[in-house]
């Protein structure tokens, strides 16, 4: 059965990993409208991404998630708490270094994918040589170069989403956050997307914090899993998968992960129960 991960080192000599990012004391209260009071949305939690570890985020709905990856992108600011991203506080502004991918389909429909993947760059002020070089590697890491021409309209779903995955890419983020990019994609097609991001974290070394509800992909996936609570979004366990760096799609035949969407699912059940507001 998997291991709850404290993320200490666990001999006697052995030197604790360097962290990308660290949420300390971090909590979110949304202030009141009108006549409904604040909600706190989060918190209060503390959180290390170890540099170059997946880590995947699972709980009820309502519970933060979404908050969370904001908080460390920098899009909102929390209430109480501190957020670094390489030693650094995280302000009001997405971190340079930091890349992220929604689950909306993010592409401007009436650029090509070229174009669409080049636009960052050139907001950047990037030269042109090194733009072309930098859009036409990202595109061919994530199999589009047949289609750097086409406008997103005559992609899939699929492609779409590797589309602003190299949108992203081409930036060179050394800690990717990921909300839900799979979550309107039949379940063939997130298992092969998986492999991609896989593969992606594999190549580049970055750090992955990935936000999902299906906890089959967050056991396939991540090196770690974090089970937040109900609202307000805490963390309850922490579970380390065991995978190899090495690994795929192919892992989900395993006997052992079996094991991890069990003990997620053992752990998130009641929380489930709570946001649906049926626990008596």
């Amino acid at each position: 059965m998997p291991e709850i991960a404290s993320g200490a080192p666990t001999g006697a000599h052995s030197a604790a990993p360097p962290i990308a990012a660290r949420l300390t004391g971090v909590t979110r209260v949304y202030p009141g409208v009108g006549r409904h009071p604040p909600v706190q949305a989060l918190g209060p939690l503390d959180l290390e991404l170890q540099r170059g570890e997946f880590f995947a985020v699972v709980g009820p709905s309502g519970c933060g998630k979404s908050t969370l990856l904001d908080l460390i992108a920098g899009l909102s600011r929390p209430t109480e708490g501190v957020i670094e991203f390489e030693g650094a506080p995280v302000t009001d502004r997405v971190p340079e270094g930091v890349g992220v991918v929604f689950q909306e389909d993010a592409s401007f429909h009436w650029l090509t994918v070229r174009d669409n993947v080049a636009f960052g760059l050139r907001r950047q002020g990037v030269a042109e040589r090194e733009i072309a070089e930098r859009v036409g590697h990202a595109i061919a890491f994530m199999g589009l170069r047949e289609f750097a021409s086409a406008y997103p309209a005559q992609l899939s779903g699929g492609m779409r989403q590797r589309l602003c995955i190299a949108r992203t890419l081409v930036l060179r983020p050394r800690l990717l956050l990921l909300d839900e990019p799979f979550g309107a994609l039949d379940q063939q097609t997130r298992l092969l997307m998986g492999d991609e991001v896989l593969r992606l974290w594999r190549e580049t070394g970055a750090t992955v914090l990935l936000i999902t509800h299906a906890l089959d992909e967050a056991a396939m996936l991540a090196d770690r899993v974090g089970v937040m609570s109900a609202r307000p979004g805490c963390f309850i366990d922490m579970v380390a998968t065991g995978w190899p760096r090495e690994r795929d799609s192919t892992i989900v035949t395993r006997p052992e992960f079996g094991a991890v969407t069990a003990r997620l699912w053992s752990s998130l059940r009641a929380e489930s129960i709570k946001a649906m507001g049926t626990l008596t």
